[in-house]
Formats: structure tokens, sequence, C-alpha cells
């Protein structure tokens, strides 16, 4: 079957559909005559690390512009905790976003900006909440620096804190570790999972599959503005991610085994002998996404 013509088990129930975080029905975007987002339908449910992944270009960035009500779509509706369209600005108000483009003032201090937010957000007792997130994002001690001084995990920190301002229930994140050093990106990750811990329903779209397997609870995988499927990661390994492989050497040779059972293949090159080295390839998410998405080039 051609994995662009895969139909994506129905995820959607009656509960679903009444106490989903974020509800997508039959979205379509286009602009002229490109069409950004196809038919699109998701449910995202509260305190759900949900990933979004799919090739450059493949509608990701459209889908979240919509979903925040920055972008309308041109049919289709859209329901943010059941209580409407994020047109309505008391919705939109429980929506935090942390845009790939990093939206920060590089002449203000990281305090000044996170102060800036919270004056547009209107938000009570801001010089506290503005200190519990510097402290949170670790960044407390680099308070009074200016950002144009900060390297870009950094950045990307005081970037999601920015987002993180006014308590939104549903948090938006498009690239959140985009170019930033191991220690940041580190720290980012755990920060997502203490805050679905605390309820809060995230969506997350990243290139780096390792993140998405790490930390999402379930992911969808979109391309040419199709969702093509959805599922854990687990779930979606399984449906789409291919054989295990063994590859084993003898006399200096590789000799590559395809497998559904890798423990058992292993087994039996050891019962042959002669082995100096085995290795066990078993498919993981980024199989999957090349897979269902084409292993082409895209520009």
């Amino acid at each position: 079957m051609n994995a662009c013509s895969h139909a994506y088990p129905s995820q959607q129930t009656e509960y679903a559909v009444q106490h989903s975080m974020l509800a997508l029905r039959n979205i379509r975007k286009s602009f002229g005559s490109t069409i950004a987002v196809q038919d699109l339908t998701l449910d995202v449910q509260q305190g759900e690390i949900f990933g979004l992944l799919g090739p450059n270009g493949a509608g990701k960035s459209t889908t979240i512009a919509i979903a925040t009500g920055l972008v309308a779509p041109t049919s289709g509706e859209v329901n943010l905790l059941g209580q409407g369209s994020p047109s309505q600005p008391s919705v939109r108000r429980s929506i935090g976003l942390a845009p790939q483009e990093i939206t920060l003032y590089a002449e203000l201090t990281a305090r000044e900006n996170l102060l800036f937010y919270a004056a547009l957000y209107g938000v009570e007792h801001a010089g506290k909440r503005v200190d519990e997130l510097l402290n949170l994002v670790e960044l407390d001690t680099r308070a009074t620096s200016r950002v144009s001084t900060f390297s870009g995990g950094m950045k990307r920190r005081l970037n999601l804190a920015a987002a993180l301002v006014h308590d939104p229930k549903l948090l938006l994140l498009d690239e959140p570790t985009a170019g930033v050093d191991p220690q940041s990106r580190n720290r980012i990750l755990e920060l997502v999972r203490e805050l679905s811990a605390q309820g809060k329903t995230i969506v997350y779209t990243t290139h780096y599959m390792e993140e998405a397997a790490k930390i999402c609870h379930r992911v969808g995988i979109v391309d040419h503005g199709k969702m093509l499927d959805v599922g854990s990661p687990r779930e979606l390994i399984a449906r789409h991610g291919g054989s295990s492989a063994v590859t084993v050497t003898r006399s200096g040779v590789d000799e590559r085994v395809v497998t559904v059972d890798p423990a058992a293949e292993v087994a039996r090159q050891l019962a042959i002998g002669g082995a100096t080295g085995l290795r066990i390839e078993q498919p993981d998410l980024e199989s999957v996404f090349l897979n269902l998405t084409g292993r082409s080039l895209r520009e």
C-alpha cells in the first residue's frame, strides 16, 4: 500500500470529542492554488504530550497557526478546551505558543522580556510569576542580562518561559530545541515532561525523532497536509517500522539477515559458530517516518 494513502485508525470517541483540549475537525487550508492542510482531523487530550512530525512543508506550522487562531482555516472546525474557537479572546488566552522563531527582544534583559509578556496578558503579581519562571528554566542567575548576550539554548529556554507566563492550559511548542546545545535540549525535554505531569497539554513539533520517541505519549505524522497515522511511538513502530535485521561478521565479511525475530536469529547465528561480531538493527520512529513520508530529499 502506498504510505501516503494509508488511512490512520480512528482516534475519535464520544469522550474524546467532549474532553479534547484541542480538537481539529476536517481542517483544510489553501493559499491560492496551494493546499497546505487537507481534511486534517485530530484530538489532543488533557495532560498529553502530542508530537506532530512531518518533513519541511508538510503543513505542521500551518496546523499550529490554525490551532492558535493566527490563521483561519478555509474549512473545518477548531475547538479548544471544549469551549470554542481560538478566535474568541477568552479561549485564546488558554493557549501558550513558543514559535520556532525566537520572539524575544534582544536589548531587553531576560526579566524585562518576561515582564513585558506578563503585562500583555494582565498577569497579576507579575514579578513573582516572572521570578518563578526564570528559576524554572534555570535563568535566574542571568535575569538582568540582555538577551543579546544569550546562547541559542538560553534563548530557547526563555522563549518557553514567555509562552508560560500567563499559565496556559494548552502549550504549543514549534521546534523548541532547534539549534540548541545538548544540555539545554535535555533541560527543555525535562521541562516538557514536568509540565505534562502538572496537567498541561502539549503539542510538540520536532524534526528530532528521538525526542518524540522519548517524551510523546502519541505522535501524528503529517505529509502534504494530510495526517498519515496517529498512535503511540510503540504502535507506529509496530505498524510501519518494518522488520529487524541481524548483521553477523565472519572472516571479516558481514552478512545481513532481515528477520521478524532478532533474538531467535542471534541464537541461530551463535549456534552456527564462527561469528566475530553480531549487530541487531531494530526499527524506530525514524524508520516509521521515512517509510510513511519517503526517503527523497525535501527542499
